[in-house]
This record gives C-alpha cells, sequence and structure tokens, in this order.
C-alpha cells in the first residue's frame, strides 16, 4: 500500500507543478521598423528595428514580406580591416535592453525585391522568433542613406 501512496503522490504533484511553474508566455516587441529607399534596379534592401524582449531573451529565426523573395539574417564583420556582410541563422534578442538592428551591425536583408524601395512607402514584415509569437509590423521606407528612422541622407 505504502508503495500506491507514493505513486499517487508524485501524480499528483505532476498535476500540480506546472500550474504552479507556468511562466508568462515570451514576448518579443518591436518597434522603430524602417529600411532604406533603393534604386529601381536593386535586387537587395536592408531593413532595421528595434526589438525588446520580455521576460526572457529570445531569437530572430526568420522573416518574410511580400515585397522580397526571402528575408536573411545578417551581422556585420570586421574581417582584416575590411567590413563585411555575412548570413547568420539567427540574431539574439537579450533580455532588460532593446535589441537595435541598425546600418553596419546585424540587420535583415531583403533579397529579390520585387519592386523598388520608395522614400516614404510602406510594407509589412513578420518577424518569427524561436520562443515568443511572430510579430508582423509596417516597415516605413527612409532615404536612400539614411542612418535611421525619421533621418536624413548624408
Amino acid at each position: 500500500m505504502r508503495h500506491v501512496f507514493i505513486v499517487a503522490t508524485a501524480v499528483l504533484g505532476m498535476a500540480v507543478v506546472p500550474q504552479n511553474a507556468r511562466a508568462q508566455a515570451p514576448v518579443v516587441e518591436v518597434s522603430a521598423a524602417w529600411a532604406r529607399a533603393t534604386t529601381s534596379s536593386a535586387r537587395v534592401g536592408g531593413a532595421f528595428l528595434t526589438l525588446t524582449a520580455i521576460g526572457a531573451p529570445d531569437r530572430i529565426v526568420s522573416g518574410s514580406t511580400p515585397v522580397a523573395e526571402r528575408v536573411e539574417l545578417h551581422v556585420t564583420l570586421n574581417d582584416a580591416g575590411i567590413m563585411r556582410m555575412r548570413p547568420v541563422e539567427e540574431l539574439v534578442v537579450t533580455l532588460g535592453e532593446p535589441t537595435v538592428l541598425k546600418p553596419g551591425g546585424p540587420h535583415i536583408m531583403l533579397m529579390g525585391l520585387k519592386r523598388p524601395l520608395t522614400r516614404g512607402d510602406s510594407f509589412p514584415m513578420t518577424i518569427t522568433f524561436a520562443k515568443a509569437p511572430p510579430v508582423t509590423v509596417t516597415v516605413t521606407v527612409q532615404a536612400a542613406g539614411a542612418a535611421g528612422p525619421g533621418a536624413h541622407s548624408h
């Protein structure tokens, strides 16, 4: 009988633990989404934004937009004094401080543009995370040389 009691307690305990240990679902807030204008013949573009992880760190694992055939995640590396972009599988979204995707740093590449990105236009882009639900944002197109959202070209 003692064995049955221990098993019953263990089963009941397992039923209670998930309810007590249930954590808030991970969330990533996305803000300040923008892209640089492109020429009419450009096949690639860049998109930039700010991410804030709430509750737990996360990772961007993919993205999509109707203005491009595919979305790639990129970082910029200094290779013997030459700055080079490299695709990566994911980009980390840290907890406790905004993660900024920007020119010259981690960013999103829009590959196979279906149309030019024209200053003043906007388009939707969906960001997919490892843990948090996907987020669809409106990306506003800035000037070709813009350094940030609402910035002017150099």
